[in-house]
């Protein structure tokens, strides 16, 4: 029997659960919101947050699936799917559930589907027809429901100092390859590492699609969606000696480039703010370029294991829109492209719109070579899905 303080825990742990998500209005990602939230609401402790941050996710990791129960009974499905261990809150509420709680995923979704709930694993994800051809429909599902991991790419010459800091402050990591390691999510990395200038926090298939970039010695190459500069640093990394361009739509995202390419050792590049849904002419001349990098604005989709709330907020008709931005962009940009050299196109995306149909853009409407494409299966291995082609310009 439930003492009368652990049934008051648990009530109240519920409660807030609910009085958050009334807050949360979607019109910021979730890893944004709940910092500000916890900042307005002082009086709640770091084990009060810690449960409630997980909650939130584990609500969202549910997808559209059973949009017809209550918001608790929907809770309780998605905190039984995303646990493997006796789960407090469940053994509370849901004790049936919490009793079946070390069957297999694939058990839980069963068990779930021939019962009375309605829950169906397609229901969580319902962009199906959109999905790229060589997505595994039930994996990716599934992966939905398990959080994952965090990666690291280390700057030369820094693996052993961070291995040793990693092991003093007895973190658990996976050496993944060459100067990346796997860390538990939620590694508090920056009070391990309080002045990094030792490594890029990095997603394992992000690391694998700057292998393709290639780059030779004294090439001249443009990161022409710069964001973060992560693929710029990887690409200096790979190759030292190139000239290098980065651009970006965003002011403030070229802004706090200098402070990370310094880190990175990164000294020798250009920055261009630009908006390259119009003819950059005026601001890039005559450029001629040995490669471009074009990371593109995309949905995020192979991202959303991450960032689960994104599953119930994406309008279809985005896909779209999207896929036409990624065209808009590329007719300005391949003609600073020098013949026979390479193009490297990459989506954080799981949608077709957005993957073969853009490759066969590139051939079809701007004279592009496919080279060699691939999606990046982050599903099954806790990392995100993205999709990289190396397109030649004849």
């Amino acid at each position: 029997m439930e003492s009368k303080s652990t049934s008051n825990r648990f009530d109240q742990q519920l409660k807030t659960f609910l009085r958050i998500l009334d807050s949360y209005k979607e019109d910021k990602p979730l890893a944004k919101f709940l910092p500000d939230f916890f900042r307005r609401n002082k009086q709640m402790g770091s084990t009060d947050r810690r449960v409630a941050s997980g909650l939130l996710y584990n609500y969202f990791r549910l997808g559209l699936a059973c949009s017809n129960l209550p918001i608790e009974e929907r809770l309780f499905l998605a905190e039984f799917l995303t646990s493997t261990t006796s789960n407090a809150l469940l053994r509370y509420f849901k004790p049936e559930l919490d009793d079946k709680i070390e069957l297999t995923l694939r058990e839980k979704i069963a068990y779930l589907e021939s019962s009375n709930t309605g829950f169906t694993l397609t229901d969580v994800f319902p962009f199906h027809s959109h999905l790229s051809k060589e997505v595994e429909k039930e994996a990716f599902l599934l992966s939905y429901f398990i959080q994952p991991d965090l990666f690291i790419r280390l700057y030369p010459g820094k693996t052993a100092w961070v291995s040793s800091k990693l092991e003093d402050a007895g973190v658990a990591y996976q050496e993944e390859a060459e100067r990346s390691l796997r860390l538990p999510n939620g590694t508090k990395l920056d009070q391990i590492f309080p002045d990094n200038k030792y490594f890029e926090i990095q997603d394992l298939s992000s690391q694998e699609a700057g292998e393709y970039c290639k780059p030779q010695k004294y090439d001249y190459w443009w990161d022409c969606c710069a964001a973060s500069g992560g693929k710029s640093i990887n690409l200096f990394h790979h190759q030292p000696d190139i000239k290098l361009l980065v651009s970006d739509i965003r002011e403030s995202v070229l802004e706090n480039l200098d402070e990370r390419f310094n880190n990175a050792g990164l000294k020798k590049y250009q920055k261009k703010l630009l908006d390259l849904t119009k003819d950059p002419q005026p601001f890039i001349h005559s450029y001629e370029f040995d490669g471009i990098l074009y990371d593109a604005p995309c949905t995020g989709s192979g991202t959303w294991g991450r960032s689960p709330e994104m599953i119930s907020q994406f309008q279809e008709y985005r896909i779209k829109a999207f896929q036409n931005l990624q065209q808009s962009i590329a007719r300005n940009i391949v003609k600073y492209l020098k013949p026979g050299k390479p193009l490297i196109y990459i989506t954080c995306s799981v949608f077709k719109e957005e993957n073969e149909e853009m490759v066969e853009f590139f051939f079809k409407e701007l004279g592009l070579k496919l080279e060699t494409q691939k999606l990046l299966k982050g599903y099954g291995r806790k990392s995100d899905t993205m999709f990289v082609a190396r397109l030649i310009m004849v």
